[in-house]
């Protein structure tokens, strides 16, 4: 499979060395053709391993990860063009944070999402909502927290959330610990966990971390 991988932050080079190191073909794309992180990242990652513009990512990509930041997420994918995201799942991994005045600030929040802005700008993109709750390590290496502990899963097209799914699996996470949420409407809810994760992060004291949803029998 071909990805396209929107980011060069710890995010994106974390996820497309996951990728490349199944096997897949992944194209990591920037704002610039000429990115020093992005030539980096494909030196010491090996065959497989591309980089590019949005555009170029983009439309390399069979599937398309958004791992920019939810601020600038909606930016990155004009670039990256519409014409190159029509009828490709894209997977969102963004949160919509930034700091201000040394706090956290999350925009949009409770009526709106990052998720849902991405799928209103680009209503033939079949997007869907991931990942955004763990850390980038746990994200493609679920093992290094104990424990029967899930991600989520979040969009409008059912097929979309499955082959999400079946790439989670690859990650690590089987098909019982991914929950879906319904439709892409309920990224709101897992977008608005950052301030928890925040908080357990500076009460542990490292990322390594998740949270299990235990069911009654």
């Amino acid at each position: 499979m071909r990805y396209g991988v929107l980011g060069t932050g710890e995010v994106g080079r974390t996820l497309g060395g996951k990728l490349v190191g199944l096997g897949h073909e992944v194209t990591l794309g920037s704002r610039t053709k000429d990115n020093p992180a992005a030539a980096k990242w494909a030196e010491s990652t090996g065959a497989g391993a591309g980089t590019g513009t949005f555009a170029e990512a983009a439309a390399a990509g069979e599937v398309i990860v958004n791992a920019v930041g939810g601020r600038v997420a909606l930016a990155a994918l004009e670039a990256a063009g519409a014409e190159h995201l029509d009828g490709k799942v894209v997977l969102d991994v963004s949160n919509p944070m930034a700091f201000e005045d040394g706090r956290l600030r999350l925009s949009p929040v409770e009526s709106d999402s990052v998720g849902e802005q991405i799928q209103r700008a680009f209503p033939h993109a079949r997007v869907v909502k991931s990942l955004n709750t763990v850390n980038c390590q746990v994200m493609v290496e679920p093992s290094l927290v104990p424990g029967e502990h899930q991600v989520f899963v979040s969009g409008a097209d059912v097929a979309a959330k499955a082959q999400v799914t079946a790439l989670l699996g690859e990650f690590g996470w089987p098909p019982h610990r991914v929950l879906d949420l319904g439709g892409i409407e309920s990224a709101r809810a897992v977008e608005m966990m950052l301030p928890l994760w925040l908080s357990l992060f500076q009460s542990l004291g490292h990322a390594e971390f998740n949270l299990e949803v235990r069911r009654a029998r």
